[in-house]
């Protein structure tokens, strides 16, 4: 036994050669533009900007989400959101039935930790969970995490926010600890770690050392580091000057953690073997959202909207890698379009983790992009969908709720086909310009691509509400909604008496050649007849011609 146990041992640096330590540093609500490297003109991140030097920056990096449950469900699935229903943040078991939400991630499901632990990987998390909290709630552990320590989990407490009037001011000094207190235990063998800090995200409340570092800032909402649509919004804060100091002095603690990370890796002298992405889970937040009215100013740069919106400013983040002689340093990659569905694929990749049969991954594996390679376009369209209410719908930050990233443009549609916008992001990644109109062909050819995604996603009474209505599905009724058509095209009651007549059998379906008849050889027949054929039997039901989501 003795001699097997040398055995392996002795084996250990083969086996695990060339599989590197990989740290997923995952923030909250930290915006596109919050990081001097990023063109921010106020903030001090020289720490984040070391990161960057000594890596990758993907500028068209993506999360599947405009909120954080769904956003990281995608990371650690590489699964667009909606397919575990996952829709909006977990919250109370009411509020997540009221959404057609679980309470939780379903364990069973195959994660990313799930993975590498079985290819020999030591595995931990540490910080924010919001995966599934409460009772009955299953821990981190329970999907492939060996150690853990959180909030919004039910797992091992990171500490008692509610007792600490600076607990979330010196949160990630407590995860950085954390982290590196796992590292060092894991010496020898390869290791994996979520390190999902809890700032940016509000309520903010910085220590009066924090504060201190900004204590003469001057802000201008017309400063030409910020793009118009950020410009328009900064000049709406309520006192600019106050809120930029909150902000900005906790984002640079959580710069100045990440720094004694990395400077504890150099001192254990594994930087070289260690991977680090970095990202955010969604877009900043609004001012106009309680918690964040002394905050709420992060920085999208020049992109459109922000977090909720499935606009730019909502969904791009950060996409940094850094692994000093694999991945190239100092290097920005304008081009490649990146998901966090593409996080478990290529991760797996590069640690040797197989993927097991049936995941069935939304995103790919990029790891030869990631080493270097070439820039290629991507196999799969990027997909989003959002249901709910956005914050900023005023300010144009409101975008109907399905979305289609495929190559440089990016399209918006509603679940009945309608309303459709178009953006070629190449040329003009603020979203400024609807080319809509002006490109019916590229349309048509994306909304299929969004209704064929569609039809993949498990059903969900949330959905079917926001597509029958065309509203969002937490939105009030009002007494001109409730007189609203369904959708677009007849009444409800119209729409019945309809299908009595075309129905000509009365065998409560309508095959194609009688829906055909019925629009008098329409040339659009055979797309009307597949949006609304949800199940994609070649017939409709009442329910599917009644009630069409444009599927």
């Amino acid at each position: 036994m003795m001699r097997l146990l040398f055995l392996l041992l002795a084996l250990c640096p083969v086996l695990f050669a060339g599989r590197p330590n990989i740290i997923f540093i995952l923030t909250d609500d930290q915006g596109w533009g919050d990081a001097r490297f990023a063109g921010h003109p106020q903030v001090r991140t020289p720490n984040l900007d070391r990161l960057a030097a000594g890596g990758t920056w993907f500028r068209q990096f993506y999360v599947a989400a405009t909120v954080c449950s769904p956003s990281r469900a995608a990371f650690m699935t590489s699964h667009c959101p909606a397919r575990h229903q996952v829709h909006g943040h977990f919250a109370d078991s009411k509020s997540n039935a009221a959404r057609s939400m679980p309470d939780w991630l379903d364990p069973d499901v195959t994660t990313l930790p799930d993975l590498l632990k079985k290819a020999g990987y030591a595995t931990a998390h540490f910080g924010k969970w919001h995966l599934g909290a409460g009772e009955g709630a299953p821990p981190p552990e329970a999907y492939g995490i060996d150690v853990s320590k959180t909030v919004n989990s039910s797992g091992p407490s990171l500490g008692n926010e509610g007792a600490e009037p600076y607990f979330r001011a010196k949160s990630t000094r407590l995860i950085v600890d954390e982290t590196i207190g796992f590292i060092r235990r894991s010496k020898g063998s390869p290791f994996y770690v979520n390190l999902w800090t809890l700032l940016p995200h509000a309520a903010l409340k910085p220590t009066p050392e924090q504060l201190a570092e900004y204590a003469g800032l001057q802000p201008s909402a017309h400063d030409p580091g910020y793009g118009a649509w950020m410009q328009k919004y900064l000049a709406g804060a309520k006192d600019l000057r106050s809120q930029m100091q909150v902000f900005l002095a906790s984002l640079t603690d959580l710069d100045t953690q990440v720094g004694r990370l990395l400077d504890a890796l150099d001192e254990m002298k594994i930087s070289e073997n260690t991977l680090i992405v970095y990202s955010s889970d969604n877009g900043p937040e609004d001012y106009r959202i309680g918690n964040a009215a002394n905050a709420g100013v992060g920085s999208t740069g020049v992109l459109r909207g922000r977090k909720r919106s499935m606009y730019e400013g909502g969904i791009r983040t950060f996409g940094l890698v850094r692994w000093p002689g694999h991945v190239p340093a100092g290097r920005v990659d304008e081009t490649s379009v990146v998901g966090a569905v593409d996080l478990l694929p290529t991760l797996a990749s590069l640690a040797g983790a197989g993927l097991p049969e049936g995941l069935a991954p939304d995103g790919e594996d990029l790891s030869q992009l990631w080493l270097g390679g070439p820039s290629v376009p991507r196999r799969k369209p990027l997909h989003w969908e959002w249901l709910f209410n956005v914050q900023g719908a005023q300010d144009g930050y409101m975008p109907p709720m399905l979305a289609v990233r495929d190559g440089g443009w990016k399209l918006f549609v509603n679940h009945d086909g309608g309303n459709a916008q178009l953006y070629d992001l190449t040329r003009d990644p603020a979203e400024e310009h609807d080319l809509a109109k002006a490109e019916p062909e590229r349309v048509k050819s994306l909304t299929e691509k969004a209704m064929a995604w569609v039809r993949t996603l498990p059903p969900s009474p949330a959905r079917d509400l926001a597509a029958r209505t065309g509203r969002p599905a937490d939105a009030r009724p009002s007494a001109q909604a409730k007189q609203a058509p369904a959708a677009a095209g007849q009444p409800l009651a119209e729409r019945a008496k309809v299908f009595g007549e075309w129905d000509t059998d009365r065998d409560g379906f309508i095959s194609f050649k009688d829906f055909q008849a019925g629009l008098n050889q329409h040339p659009e027949a055979a797309d009307r007849f597949r949006r609304r054929d949800k199940n994609g039997d070649g017939r409709l039901s009442r329910d599917e011609f009644v009630n069409p989501i444009g599927k």
